[in-house]
C-alpha cells in the first residue's frame, strides 16, 4: 500500500510540475541570457559541442549532410538516456536555424533551448520525446553575413555586410514542387538533408527559426490552432514587444488572429500570382519545409520577431489615408528603386568578372523590384475604399527603406568585389560612386523610419517561449490523437 501511495504521490508530482510549465511559457520568454552579439558559425557549433561534452548522456552530435561549399551541416539531439539512435520513431521535435542566413536571432535561440533541455529534466520529461536541433543549415550564408553579426544594431553595418541568397538558392524554399505549369526538383544539399532528417525523425512539431528587420510579431502555422493565439499574444507583450498587425508579408496566406497567419503556402502563391496576370510559373521556385512535413502530419510553426521595433506596428488607428493609396505609394517607390538598381546592374553587367554569391543574389531581387511593383499596383486596385491604418502605412513604407536597404547594399557588395580585386574598369567605379551616393540617402532614410534596435535576448526569448508553446500543442495533440 505504501508502495503504491508513492507512486501515486510521484504521478501526481509529475504531473503539477508538468502542469506549472505548460502554464508558464510566457515566463520561459524571459530567460534567455543577455548577449549583444550574434554567435559566428564556428563559435555557435562550438557552444553546442560544449553542451554535448557537459552533458555526454543527454546530447549527441551527428552529421546530416553536406553544404553546397562542402562544409558539414549538423544535428545535436536532446534526450533523456542512451541516444545513439538516429531514429526517435516518430514523435519528436525538429528544430532548424539559419534557413535563411540573414536571420541569426533562431542560433541564440536553438542554443538557449537545448541548453534549456540539459538542464531541466521537467522540461525534458513534459516533452517526451527527442528534440533534433540543427543550429546552421545553411553555414556558407551565415559566414556572408558575419561581417554585421557583432554589431546586430548598428544599421548600416547591417546593410553593407548583408547577404540573402537569391529565391533559388534558399534552403526554405527549395522543397520538390509540381503544380499546374510550375515543377522545381533542382533541391539544394542542404534541403537535401534536412529532407532527410524529416523522413528519419518524422516528427510532430517543426519550427524554423526566422526573423525580420523592423515592425512586431507575427507566427505562421499549417493548420489553425485557437488555444494557442492568446498565449502568442501575451509572450511578446509580456516582453515589450507589439504583434505586427499591419500589411501582410505575404497577401495569399490566411489570416487566423491578429498577427497570426497560415504558412505561406506555394499552391496559393501560384494562384494569387496566376490571378493578378504573372507568369506563376517563372516566379515559383520550389516548395517549403512545412509542406514536406505535412505527410507526417507534424505541427508547423515559426515566430517573425523583428531586430528593429517601431510603435506603429500595431497601431490600428485609421489615418487620413486610403488604404489603396498607401499600397500603390509603396509601390512606385519600389519601382523607383528597382528601375534606379536595375540601371546601375545594366551598366556595370557587362564589366563584371567575379562571379560572386552578391551577384547572383542581385540578378535575381532587382529584377523582382519592378515585378514586386507592378503587383502591388494591381493588388491596390482591388482593395475596398477604407482609410490605411498607421500600421498598415507602417509597413509599407518600412518595407521600401528595408529593400532598398538589403538589395543595394549587396549590390554594392558585388561592385566592390571588383574594385578590391582590381579588376573594376572606369564604369564599374563609376556604377560604384553612383550607386553609393544613392545608398548612402538611404541608409539615412532608412535609420528612424524602420525603429529601434530590440535586445536579442528580448527577440530569442519571444521566439523560444512561443516554440515551447507551439511544441506543447503539437504534444497534447498528438497525445489525444487528432489529426488536424
Amino acid at each position: 500500500m505504501r508502495t503504491r501511495m508513492t507512486a501515486a504521490t510521484s504521478e501526481q508530482t509529475a504531473s503539477s510540475a508538468s502542469s506549472a510549465l505548460s502554464d508558464s511559457w510566457v515566463g520561459h520568454a524571459g530567460t534567455v541570457p543577455e548577449t549583444h552579439a550574434y554567435p559566428a558559425v564556428d563559435e555557435l557549433l562550438s557552444s553546442f559541442r560544449e553542451l554535448a561534452d557537459t552533458h555526454p548522456g543527454l546530447v549527441t552530435e551527428r552529421r546530416i549532410g553536406t553544404s553546397t561549399l562542402g562544409e558539414p551541416l549538423y544535428c545535436f539531439t536532446v534526450r533523456d538516456g542512451p541516444a545513439a539512435a538516429a531514429d526517435d520513431g516518430g514523435g519528436g521535435y525538429v528544430v532548424v536555424g539559419g534557413v535563411h542566413p540573414n536571420e541569426p536571432v533562431g542560433a541564440v535561440t536553438a542554443l538557449h533551448l537545448a541548453t534549456a533541455l540539459c538542464e531541466d529534466p521537467a522540461l525534458r520529461a513534459h516533452f517526451g520525446g527527442a528534440w533534433h536541433i540543427v543550429p546552421c543549415i545553411d553555414p556558407d550564408g551565415a559566414r556572408l553575413n558575419e561581417g554585421w553579426f557583432a554589431t546586430p544594431a548598428d544599421k548600416r553595418n547591417y546593410g553593407r555586410h548583408f547577404y540573402r541568397p537569391a529565391g533559388d538558392q534558399q534552403v526554405e524554399w527549395t522543397f520538390p514542387f509540381a503544380y499546374k505549369k510550375a515543377w522545381f526538383d533542382r533541391v539544394l544539399p542542404e534541403t537535401l538533408a534536412l529532407m532527410r532528417l524529416l523522413d528519419a525523425t518524422r516528427p510532430r512539431f517543426l519550427t524554423t527559426l526566422h526573423n525580420c528587420e523592423a515592425g512586431g510579431v507575427y507566427y505562421y502555422m499549417n493548420r489553425p490552432a485557437p488555444e494557442l493565439y492568446g498565449v502568442l499574444a501575451e509572450i511578446p507583450t509580456s516582453l515589450g514587444m507589439p504583434l505586427a498587425t499591419g500589411e501582410p508579408e505575404a497577401a495569399h496566406a490566411p489570416v487566423y488572429s491578429p498577427a497570426v497567419y497560415g504558412c505561406i503556402d506555394m499552391k496559393d502563391a501560384y494562384d494569387y500570382l496566376e490571378g493578378l496576370g504573372v507568369d506563376a510559373a517563372a516566379k515559383i521556385a520550389g516548395s517549403s519545409s512545412a509542406a514536406y512535413a505535412e505527410r507526417y502530419g507534424t505541427f508547423y510553426f515559426v515566430t517573425e520577431v523583428p531586430h528593429w521595433s517601431h510603435p506603429d506596428a500595431d497601431d490600428n488607428t485609421p489615418t487620413e489615408e486610403r488604404h489603396a493609396d498607401v499600397v500603390r505609394s509603396r509601390a512606385r517607390a519600389l519601382g523607383e528603386a528597382g528601375t534606379f538598381l536595375g540601371g546601375i546592374l545594366h551598366a556595370a553587367n557587362p564589366h563584371l568578372t567575379i562571379a560572386s554569391p552578391f551577384l547572383r543574389a542581385v540578378r535575381d531581387f532587382v529584377p523582382s523590384l519592378a515585378e514586386l511593383a507592378t503587383m502591388e499596383s494591381a493588388r491596390a486596385d482591388g482593395l475596398p475604399d477604407r482609410a490605411a491604418t498607421v500600421s498598415e502605412r507602417f509597413d509599407c513604407e518600412a518595407g521600401v527603406h528595408i529593400l532598398r536597404v538589403r538589395f543595394g547594399g549587396m549590390l554594392l557588395r558585388a561592385l566592390n568585389a571588383e574594385v578590391v580585386a582590381g579588376t573594376a574598369t572606369p564604369e564599374v567605379r563609376r556604377c560604384h560612386r553612383e550607386l553609393l551616393e544613392t545608398y548612402e540617402t538611404w541608409e539615412r532614410e532608412a535609420g528612424p523610419a524602420t525603429g529601434e534596435p530590440i535586445a536579442i535576448s528580448t527577440l530569442a526569448g519571444i521566439q523560444y517561449g512561443a516554440l515551447l508553446a507551439a511544441a506543447d500543442h503539437a504534444r497534447a495533440r498528438d497525445i489525444a490523437g487528432d489529426p488536424g
